[in-house]
């Protein structure tokens, strides 16, 4: 039998805190970047390349998998890890994003939403019971509520809505969500969009249904950083500290430092690969733009001093050769490079933890940025 799913916190440094988040599927070090396998795959890589980044988990989407090739397929092939060949940690996101993002082709009401497939046209029903039942048959470690994501920025009355909204759905997939195996963890999700007073009411609406881990929803959707970072003050202290606190879809490197340093534990987002399928490679010394012809004749990897291959073993002419050409080892390296970046990053940051030197590091990575005029040239 599995140990209960649980977070464990070793270490602090302001509000920042390293520890370990216990799932059915292995340990999950904290913070934690998720790689978004949103269709079972983290494009132009393998599982086993994921895992050699350096992950502990990744993301697959209820929306998606449930139009191709259905919850029910995947389960009577041994649920999502067994299909996709990753043997750790999965969360789920419940499809909230994907159905904002299908705002004319959708009908929302209180019993959930019905939209037409971008697929085949058919309309499809997904309501919070839905939503529980498809991430249920798929296995996965860490289930997200059905919620009503809106985009910033909105009106008050909208955002007050949506975040109601959420709060009723929230219940709902509680009560799906009961007699779970041991080890699978439920989050709700904090709706309220740039509005304080709305994020501590969704933040205490949440905390009173009781839930093991809580998401941080609606932000890095059109906001500046700044507003971002605001609500982020604004609700992590209001969010109980032995709970793992997760910023969806979020964000840039410098996001994460930021958001790492207000207490977030958990982050997924698609910029590593989608950026590194169009090109862009994140380095320590800043974002480099391969498709600029300045590298066609540059001999130097993207870091001689990486561990990943991708950023060690070749040189920046053959990568922009490979973009420039559309090949598809240009996706593969790149994105290999970005990912191993990022949870070399998130390494960094809980070795800084645990040392007590947060800021002084965080600053450290920061200035190795701006100090590299070719890289911050490259990243325009």
């Amino acid at each position: 039998m599995a140990d209960p799913f649980a977070l464990r916190i070793d270490a602090a440094d302001g509000a920042a805190r390293a520890g370990v988040i216990n799932t059915a599927h292995g340990p999950v070090r904290t913070p934690a970047f998720m790689p978004v396998g949103t269709q079972a795959t983290v494009k132009a890589l393998t599982p086993e390349d994921v895992r050699r980044s350096g992950a502990d988990i990744l993301l697959g989407n209820t929306y998606h998998l449930m139009l191709r090739p259905g919850a029910e397929r995947i389960a009577a092939l041994g649920g999502l890890h067994t299909f996709m060949n990753w043997p750790h940690a999965i969360l789920t996101d419940s499809g909230g994003f994907q159905v904002m993002s299908l705002a004319a082709l959708r009908k929302l009401d209180e019993m959930g939403v019905m939209f037409r497939s971008h697929l085949d046209g058919s309309m499809v029903s997904l309501t919070p019971e839905r939503a529980i039942e498809v991430q249920n048959l798929l296995g996965a470690d860490i289930v997200m509520q059905l919620d009503e994501c809106t985009k910033l920025p909105a009106m008050r009355e909208e955002l007050e809505r949506a975040m109601q909204l959420s709060l009723r759905w929230a219940e709902r997939c509680k009560r799906a969500f009961e007699g779970a195996g041991p080890g699978r963890a439920l989050f709700g999700i904090l709706q309220g969009g740039d509005q304080p007073d709305l994020r501590l009411a969704s933040a205490a609406g949440l905390i009173d249904i009781g839930f093991p881990g809580y998401a941080i929803g609606g932000l890095g959707v059109g906001e500046p950083q700044a507003v971002m970072l605001e609500m982020l003050d604004i609700v992590c202290p209001a969010l109980p500290g032995d709970k793992p606190r997760y910023l969806m879809g979020v964000g840039t490197p410098d996001d994460l430092i930021e958001a790492v340093r207000r207490g977030v534990d958990m982050f997924d987002c698609v910029l590593p690969t989608r950026n590194g399928r169009h090109g862009v490679a994140y380095t320590r010394f800043g974002r480099v733009n391969l498709k600029n012809a300045r590298h066609a004749d540059d001999p130097r990897p993207l870091d001689p001093e990486s561990e990943c291959p991708a950023a060690r073993d070749y040189s920046r002419a053959y990568l922009h050769h490979l973009v420039k050409a559309n090949e598809i080892l240009g996706a593969m390296l790149l994105s290999l490079n970005n990912l191993a970046y990022y949870q070399s990053l998130m390494a960094t940051l809980r070795a800084a933890i645990a040392a007590g030197r947060y800021a002084e590091v965080a600053a450290d990575i920061k200035t190795a940025w701006e100090n590299d005029k070719e890289a911050s040239e490259d990243a325009a």
